[in-house]
């Protein structure tokens, strides 16, 4: 990744529900990277930007809106986040994103629009700098890419 660095440097990557099977949970809509995988690559991007970049992922709604909430006091700059079902479902995840008043891209590995309709709608999209849809762990990539661009 050959940015210069002018954006945020400290990033958090938050992965919703069921994230943690990725490689083995439907491969045909998500593929056979794994979440390590997808971690890794992350952090040797970072690594060479020199950006401390942390991971946190959970099946818990609580939990990861105790995550958001601490980055009012952990030096999070901003936040790339995939929401995965609660996509659909959590205002109490929108409301802990509106509190803690970060810029965060809103990512999803599948094309949520040309999937089923109720996946269609989102809880973050109208609040997130950007969504990323459809474009794999890639996504997650364009994601950091543009967070190391933008003025803080």
């Amino acid at each position: 990744m050959s940015v210069e660095n002018a954006g945020a440097k400290n990033i958090l990557v938050i992965h919703g529900p069921n994230l943690n099977l990725l490689g083995s949970r439907e491969p045909g809509i998500y593929g056979y990277e794994t979440l390590q995988d997808i971690n890794r690559n992350l952090s040797q991007a970072a690594e060479k930007v020199q950006v401390r970049i942390a991971f946190f992922q959970s099946n818990a709604e609580s939990a990861l809106i105790d995550r958001i909430q601490q980055t009012m006091t952990d030096g999070t700059d901003f936040i790339i986040i995939n929401p995965a079902a609660y996509t659909h479902t959590s205002v109490a995840m929108r409301d802990a994103l509106a509190a803690v008043r970060l810029p965060f891209i809103e990512v999803h590995l599948s094309n949520i629009f040309s999937r089923e309709t109720f996946r269609h709608h989102s809880y973050f999209s109208d609040m997130a700098v950007g969504v990323i849809s459809g474009l794999g762990s890639k996504g997650y990539e364009l994601a950091m890419e543009y967070a190391l661009t933008i003025r803080q």
